[in-house]
């Protein structure tokens, strides 16, 4: 992510803030409680990113994570497919005797 979209998420996230502000204040509520609610729903909003972002971190579901598998499984197939026929029969043999 560059700077310049970290700066717009900011600025988007204020800006919201500052209309459901305004939204509840038409809506009827007094200037105290149109805070605290617009407030309110901000934080709630961020708690559920972070739960979010914690979530995919766990689970290795972020794109550092997956990168990474994906130039695994292309090192290795490189490799086997590198092999010679005798090469790969004699680890298939290896493999079958271990698995017994």
């Amino acid at each position: 992510m560059r700077k310049i979209d970290v700066l717009g998420i900011g600025l988007g996230v204020f800006v919201a803030g500052g209309l459901i502000y305004v939204v509840l204040q038409v809506a009827g509520l007094d200037s105290l409680e149109a805070g605290i609610w617009s407030q309110l729903l901000l934080v709630g909003g961020l708690i559920g990113w972070v739960a979010t972002y914690l979530f995919r971190a766990v689970s290795h579901n972020m794109t550092y994570d997956r990168q990474r598998q994906e130039y695994e499984e292309a090192y290795f197939q490189k490799r086997l497919d590198e092999l010679s026929p005798e090469e790969l029969a004699k680890i298939q043999a290896e493999i079958e005797k271990e698995s017994k």
